[in-house]
């Protein structure tokens, strides 16, 4: 029989993971199945881009891994028995139960409004593509003048604020952060981001805690800000599925996994990306973002594919080398980092970072929609066809 993968979520990790497996593994041993609510891949680093109005290439996962023998299943996941070692999707033809062998979940995160009151009646997100393409309607409704604030200084704030200023000059945008401008960064870093939103027009509003969100206006632990639209990139929330499950989850509901992003209480399940609490370098867990989902990702596939053929582990430690900042179509920032994500003196600005920028965006979204592509995997056959075994199966054995 062969061994059934499943993987849940197809943004960059779990696309990069179905790829991985498939050029690793003899399709006669194991089916791989995608399960995904969408048809396409989505660029998630370029949402604030969607939002803006651009337009970005179709990827549709059936022509991505045509040939690979993946199968793509459209549906939502509506529930996960880590038990039972079964997950629900739900999708056009309604609910169907799925049985998996080895499962990777990959589900992602999307916005978190933290709580705060009226955030998810009046506010706006780019965490996924529905809610950039909501933004994208309003903003285009937009009149000259009218006010749109950006809550959150991290990485998605500062895009969002600087592309939509870029792209609607006419509009009058705003910043609200809770700490200090890019107060992360190194001075180099924390002055060039300042002197382009300070070019673009945009207002900053440091040290501002939101306390609740109007149609009008943001409220703060100081004066009320006027916005006709507020975008929230405050932080990101994962997926809820896993928390109401067995699976042993951090106070965030990310999975906790080992080195080889193989959950520590359920050892047929993996998970990758924001959905995973993993340790990077100096034991500090990893942050949500690209630059941790796909080494996780790559970290997970090879570990299943080494268990299942019985081959070496990998020993590699997911680590960080710099963060990748767009501040519009032409200007940016690399910030290199430590090992650990700590912010080194170097930086790259303007241009050149723009397009350093715009090559990892494109490198990454060329290795996702061309899983296949590459130095040429043998793939192995599977030795040991019930690795790795759940809590499940080893109590049916016993």
């Amino acid at each position: 029989m062969q061994h059934r993968i499943i993987v849940l979520g197809a943004g960059y990790t779990g696309a990069v993971v179905a790829g991985r497996l498939a050029r690793r593994l003899s399709r006669e041993d194991v089916a791989i199945t995608l399960v995904n609510a969408e048809p396409d891949f989505v660029e998630r680093v370029r949402l604030h881009q969607v939002a803006t109005g651009q337009d970005l290439r179709p990827r549709p996962f059936r022509e991505m891994f045509a040939g690979t023998g993946v199968e793509l299943r459209l549906g939502t996941v509506t529930g996960l028995d880590a038990d039972r070692g079964t997950v629900t999707v739900t999708g056009a033809g309604g609910a169907e139960e799925l049985a998996y062998d080895t499962l990777v979940y990959a589900l992602g995160s999307g916005w978190n409004a933290e709580g705060v009151p009226g955030t998810a009646e009046h506010a706006y997100d780019v965490a996924g593509r529905p809610g950039a393409l909501r933004l994208r309607e309003r903003l285009a409704r937009l009149d000259a003048g009218q006010r749109v604030v950006v809550v959150g200084g991290g990485l998605t704030g500062l895009e969002a604020a600087a592309e939509i200023a870029e792209a609607r000059p006419d509009l009058d945008v705003a910043l609200a952060a809770r700490g200090g401008l890019g107060d992360w960064l190194s001075p180099k870093g924390r002055a060039h981001v300042r002197k382009v939103l300070a070019g673009l027009g945009v207002t900053v509003h440091e040290h501002t805690a939101v306390t609740g969100v109007e149609a009008d206006r943001i409220i703060t632990d100081g004066e009320p800000i006027p916005a006709e639209v507020t975008v929230w990139t405050a932080g990101f929330a994962v997926h809820p599925i896993a928390r109401a499950t067995t699976l042993e989850v951090s106070g965030t509901g990310q999975i906790v996994v080992d080195g080889t992003m193989r959950s520590v209480s359920h050892p047929n399940v993996y998970a990758v990306g924001d959905a995973a609490m993993a340790m990077g370098p100096g034991g500090k867990p990893l942050r949500m973002s690209c630059a941790s989902g796909i080494p996780t990702a790559c970290q997970a596939a090879d570990s299943i594919a080494a268990r299942l053929t019985g081959g070496k582990l990998p020993n590699t430690s997911p680590r960080y080398f710099n963060q990748c900042v767009s501040l519009g179509r032409g200007n940016g920032l690399i910030q290199f980092v430590t090992a650990d994500d700590r912010a080194l003196p170097r930086v790259l600005t303007g241009r050149v970072a723009a397009v350093y920028k715009e090559l990892i965006c494109k490198s990454a979204a060329w290795g996702v929609a061309n899983p296949m592509m590459g130095k040429p995997a043998r793939r192995r056959r599977v030795t040991r066809p019930n690795a790795p075994a759940g809590p499940a199966a080893a109590r049916a054995r016993a």
